[in-house]
């Protein structure tokens, strides 16, 4: 669609994105090209977003293909790693349409890497049945199409096109007649807004929930926060995808890792010969699964978590040993396969060739989210979201590699398609706004008129809300609270009680610690208050109590959900130590 041919039409309509990552720049282009006025709001730097972090490809089943590739069995691969979760009508809208937008990336700036013969050098991940990856820049192709796309919004900043709204941190919507017309946000420290005919949001996930995330420090939930609080229907929060390898800084003030740069440390390392070893330098990954360190991603979280919560150390880390690598294969080797692995591990102070490197799994990828339909339409009208934040039901119960990055540019085009339309089309094709699906028919969080189950009245907490120092937002609980609420209390209890392993037990833990955080902080309400770390921390919360009410009501392990207890034991309540930490097969392992 070009500017002449909408352009009377579009005259005077503006679309709000709230978010910087491929999604948010993407659909921003499409919009001001289209004529739209385009105001584009970044919580930071155009460059903070999880793309910029994104080492893996782009999947996509281009005009040219890899020898016996499909669009079809693009999407047999999608819903085989979803584990029976995903929307098939939107799973074939995602491979069917990727070149296309694949050739929109092109239009504004990117290049793929390419091989020997000129055509596009196409990769092979797991649970893909032929290669299909795009690469750019090798393994750091989200920086890649970050920066090219980051280079074209400037451009059209430059020339008036789109309206830039740079260090702005969103912190609620406006409605007006149950419609979206506008995002209030903070900005040095004062309170502003910006309106428009709609808002798009690409915010991303929530990597900060927990201790260790590949994460940059902006993923704190603020889309799903913000859609949630204006009443949005939410879904299939339970299935958050975990990375085994992901690099802990040490020597700095606990909680504090998953703040820093991420550092994700892939797979194809230990494809190359690299082993885990615990504290005590021995190698455990034989005694969880016969392929050790090459079991499938979830099976390497979950041993490297059950290996930490059997010596007592949820929260703690194991190493990576490449050094084995270099060895086997010659000095020089690592430098060369892992150019940006090796320069990232040296800046983080270590030498991979002489030493181990400290890993823990790290919160990756959130398959739930803000339900939408096929447009990237909410339940709440005016409302778009778009990549992580939104639920498109692309991913199904567990992400296959490198649709992420694809699902960002094939909805957030879409969602600026959903916009173009006329309004009273707003809502499903069928006319309904799209609903929330999850475990046990729903959650009782799903919309902003709801509340945590149970009767806070009853908990007896009484608080004064601390000065923040250094940065952290603490509330101070009653003298019988266990701990004062603040962000890496929260991170340390997700990931011990949330995380790579869960059980009933575990769950309800975490259910009646953040209940308890919540009768003080009230996440359902705005924070008043200019402090932007504040907010976020309010979000983290609210996310975290959605994702554990998710995870308690789905009994069964499906995905990146794991339970330890089976239905029988959650519905009785109660489990012994070893059941809690047992692992059982299931069927998606093989599909992470």
């Amino acid at each position: 669609m070009t500017r002449n041919q909408v352009g009377r039409h579009l005259e005077g309509r503006r679309l709000v994105v709230v978010g910087s990552g491929i999604a948010g720049l993407y659909a921003a282009l499409l919009a001001s090209d289209a004529g739209v006025d385009a105001v584009l709001l970044t919580k930071g730097a155009l460059s903070e977003s999880n793309t910029f972090y994104a080492q893996g490809g782009i999947s996509a089943v281009l005009d040219h293909p890899a020898p016996g590739d499909t669009v079809a069995a693009h999407i047999a691969d999608t819903l085989k790693a979803g584990a029976g979760h995903c929307n098939e009508e939107a799973v074939r809208v995602l491979c069917t349409e990727a070149r296309h937008d694949i050739a929109g990336l092109r239009r504004y700036g990117v290049h793929f890497d390419i091989d020997h013969d000129g055509v596009p050098s196409l990769g092979l991940e797991a649970a893909h049945s032929a290669p299909r990856i795009l690469h750019a820049g090798g393994d750091a192709t989200g920086a890649g199409v970050a920066n090219a796309l980051i280079r074209a919004v400037l451009a059209k900043q430059a020339d008036g096109s789109i309206r830039l709204i740079g260090d702005a941190r969103a912190t609620a919507l406006v409605l007006s007649g149950g419609s979206v017309t506008g995002v209030e946000f903070l900005r040095g420290g004062r309170s502003d807004s910006v309106a428009g005919d709609a808002v798009l949001l690409a915010t991303g996930g929530a990597g900060q929930l927990f201790a260790q995330t590949t994460n940059p420090a902006v993923a704190t939930a603020d889309g799903l926060a913000l859609a949630w609080r204006a009443g949005a229907a939410v879904a299939d929060l339970e299935f958050f995808q975990f990375h085994p390898t992901c690099l802990v800084p040490l020597g700095g003030p606990a909680g504090q890792a998953a703040e820093r740069d991420p550092l994700l440390i892939s797979e194809a390392v230990r494809g190359e010969g690299a082993v885990l070893l615990d504290a005590r330098g021995r190698r455990f990954m034989p005694e969880y699964h016969p392929d050790a360190e090459l079991a499938p991603r979830d099976v390497v979280s979950r041993s490297i978590a059950l290996h930490l919560a059997k010596l007592a150390d949820p929260n703690g880390h194991v190493y990576l040993d490449a050094r084995l690598v270099e060895a086997a294969k010659g000095p020089g080797f690592l430098e060369t396969r892992f150019p940006t692995l090796s320069r990232r591990t040296r800046q983080a102070g270590y030498d991979w060739t002489r030493d181990l490197v400290p890993v823990a799994p790290a919160a990756h990828y959130w398959m739930g989210g803000v339900v939408t339909d096929l447009h990237a339409r909410t339940s709440v009208p005016g409302l778009l979201a778009a990549g992580e934040v939104a639920c498109t039901g692309v991913q199904g119960a567990n992400r296959l590699a490198s649709n992420s990055l694809l699902e960002g540019l094939v909805f957030g085009r879409r969602a600026v398609e959903g916009f173009l339309t006329d309004g009273s089309l707003w809502g499903s094709p069928d006319g309904t706004p799209p609903r929330a699906s999850s475990a046990a028919g729903g959650l009782p969080l799903t919309h902003a008129s709801g509340a945590p189950s149970g009767d806070d009245g009853e908990l007896g907490w009484s608080a004064t809300t601390d000065a923040p120092t250094g940065g952290e937002t603490r509330f101070s609980l009653a003298p019988n609270s266990l701990e004062q609420f603040s962000r890496d209390a929260l991170r340390r209890l997700m990931t011990a009680k949330a995380g790579v392993l869960r059980n009933g037990v575990l769950l309800r833990e975490a259910e009646a610690a953040l209940e308890a955080w919540a009768a003080v902080v009230l996440p359902e309400n705005v924070p008043d208050t200019d402090n932007a770390r504040a907010h976020e921390d309010v979000n983290l919360l609210l996310a975290a109590q959605l994702l554990v009410r998710a995870a308690l009501e789905r009994r069964e392990s499906l995905g990146a959900h794991y339970r330890s207890d089976s239905l029988a034991d959650a519905e009785a309540g109660h489990d012994d130590l070893e059941e809690t930490y047992r692992m059982r097969p299931k069927a998606s392992l093989v599909h992470d």
